[in-house]
C-alpha cells in the first residue's frame, strides 16, 4: 500500500485500507491531524453490476443523495483525473460488524427505515448491504454514495433487511467473505 496519496495536488498520509467495494477502495487518511476517507476508483471486474463512468458517477450520485437529506459524509474533494474523492471520515462500527457482535439496537433499524422512506420518496434505492452504515453519536450514517433508481425488489425491506441481523443470507456472506 502506498504510504501517500494526492487529491488535486495535495498529499494525504494513508494509514489503512477501510475496504474494497464493487467501485473502489477507501483508505483512512491524514492530513494536519485530521482524517478522512480517501476512495481511489477501481476498474476491477464486478460480475454482478455494471458500470458506466465510476467518477462521474459517484458525484452526481452524491448530489442526488444530499437532495434526500439522509446522513451521508460530505464529499469534501473530488479529482477526476486520478479518480479519487476525498470524504468526511465518520468514525464508528459498521452495521455489519454490530450484526456479528450482537450490537444492532432496535433504533438503527428504526433510523433505516426512516432514511429509506427519504430515498423512496426521491426515486431511489441505496446500497442496504450493512457494511456500507456506520453508526457515530448512535445515528446512522450511509457511508457509500451508491444510488438506483427505485425498483422493488432492491428496496430495504426486500432485499437490504436480509442481511441486518444473523439471516441464513447473512452468516453465508460472512462465511465467503
Amino acid at each position: 500500500m502506498q504510504e501517500k496519496m494526492t487529491v488535486n495536488q495535495i498529499e494525504y498520509n494513508i494509514i489503512k485500507l477501510l475496504g474494497r467495494g464493487k467501485g473502489g477502495y477507501s483508505y483512512l487518511a491524514e492530513k494536519d491531524g485530521k482524517q478522512y476517507v480517501l476512495k481511489q476508483i477501481h476498474h476491477e471486474p464486478c460480475d454482478y453490476y455494471t458500470f458506466g463512468n465510476k467518477i462521474e458517477s459517484e458525484k452526481n450520485d452524491y448530489a442526488r443523495l444530499v437532495e434526500t437529506g439522509i446522513r451521508i459524509p460530505k464529499m469534501l474533494d473530488i479529482d477526476i483525473q486520478n479518480e479519487r474523492i476525498l470524504k468526511e471520515y465518520i468514525d464508528g462500527p459498521t452495521i455489519y460488524d454490530l450484526v456479528k457482535d450482537d450490537g444492532v439496537k432496535e433504533t438503527y433499524l428504526a433510523q433505516m427505515k426512516d432514511m429509506a422512506k427519504l430515498v423512496y420518496s426521491a426515486g431511489l434505492n441505496i446500497d442496504y448491504f450493512p457494511t456500507n452504515f456506520v453508526v457515530q453519536d448512535e445515528l446512522i450514517y450511509y457511508i457509500d454514495y451508491e444510488c438506483n433508481n427505485y425498483m422493488d425488489e432492491w428496496n430495504f425491506e426486500n432485499w437490504g433487511i436480509k442481511y441486518w441481523s444473523k439471516t441464513q443470507e447473512f452468516l453465508d456472506y460472512a462465511k465467503e467473505h
